[in-house]
């Protein structure tokens, strides 16, 4: 079957850019960013750090890397720092923050992702000899491996204000922070005024190939921007990619409710089926997420039979995640093929 024929929804990093933002990458102003002179790229960060409330921001290769470079930023090897267990930068990002910040990782099982002020206070090492000092508390939002969950700004507010009262620092991993904004009708500077720092993907719903932004404070940001060349993120011409951000900023935040819409079509669908349970957040974004009683990876299989992609998550759970990729008309053929399998 044609490759436009498949319906991918094994992620939201899979879109490839289109027409229009090709074009606006062809023809961006370019300069060496290592020297601070890509005019293009210091219009992005701008931008990012408007609409975030901050006042710097830097642009880096990955959100993995944005991340990694926050967490070094704030904290001293040794330090410890609080996340929700099933945190993208607990699972997902190879024990970076071990091995190259020093600092050991506290997680937390948090049904709905985030810690209120009761964990918090309870996570908080006393001053011992014994132990280590507690530094930082890194939020997610939306939190991926919980559904896709928007974590309003009151719990945000609640969890960095608890953090702060301690001395901590906090970070957000807003990956799909815009998503987050949308789905609860705020702008996205509302869910990170009490966040030190933030870090949002543009190549997730955004739609542009590659990239992410840091926002924070300015003597933060010179630090996360040395993290960055330390790491190796350094780029040159690096304006022909952040073009895309620019564009898919203008082009591409509003219709991030599109992928929300069409991830309620797929719940609803497989909130019927026999043998799975469905993972409701309190507000849903464009991640769906479900328990099946079969295997997920045979599940995985039997879909992809039919051309829709979904992802194993572990051995009995699956995630579909919508994005610009996918049309009204491929979600709804992708929600009736699950469905069947899933009845099978």
């Amino acid at each position: 079957m044609p490759a436009q024929d498949i319906v991918d929804l094994r992620s939201d990093t899979l879109t490839v850019p289109d027409a229009g933002m090709r074009a606006a990458m062809a023809h961006a102003e370019v300069g060496d960013d290592v020297w601070g002179e890509d005019p293009t790229v210091r219009r992005l960060e701008d931008e990012m750090a408007r609409l975030l409330g901050k006042q710097a921001a830097v642009f880096v290769p990955s959100g993995t890397m944005g991340n990694l470079a926050c967490v070094a930023a704030q904290t001293r090897p040794g330090d410890e720092v609080i996340a929700d267990a099933q945190a993208h930068v607990v699972v997902y990002e190879v024990g970076g923050a071990a091995i190259v910040a020093g600092v050991q990782l506290r997680v937390l099982e948090m049904e709905n992702g985030i810690p209120d002020a009761g964990a918090i206070a309870a996570a908080v090492r006393e001053p011992d000899v014994h132990q280590p000092v507690t530094t930082l508390l890194c939020i997610e939002n939306t939190h991926n491996r919980r559904g896709g969950a928007a974590i309003d700004a009151a719990q945000v507010h609640e969890a960095a204000h608890a953090a702060h009262a301690r001395g901590l620092r906090v970070h957000c991993d807003g990956a799909r922070l815009f998503n987050a904004a949308v789905a609860l009708g705020v702008a996205p500077a509302d869910l990170v005024t009490q966040c030190d720092t933030v870090t949002v993907c543009i190549s997730k719903g955004l739609g542009a190939p590659v990239g992410s932004v840091v926002a924070g404070d300015p003597e933060t940001i010179v630090s996360v921007r040395r993290w960055r060349k330390r790491l190796g993120g350094g780029m040159r011409q690096a304006g022909v990619i952040a073009a895309a951000g620019l564009y898919g900023l203008e082009h591409n935040f509003d219709r991030l409710a599109d992928d929300h819409a069409n991830a309620k079509v797929i719940a609803d669908a497989i909130a019927g089926c026999p043998g799975a349970t469905l993972r409701r957040p309190a507000v849903a974004t464009n991640i769906v997420m479900f328990d099946t009683e079969a295997s997920a990876a045979e599940l995985a299989a039997g879909m992809r039979e039919h051309d829709v992609l979904v992802s194993a998550m572990g051995p009995r759970t699956l995630r579909c995640v919508t994005h610009l990729g996918v049309d009204a008309a491929g979600v709804s053929r992708a929600a009736a093929v699950i469905a069947r399998v899933l009845s099978d």
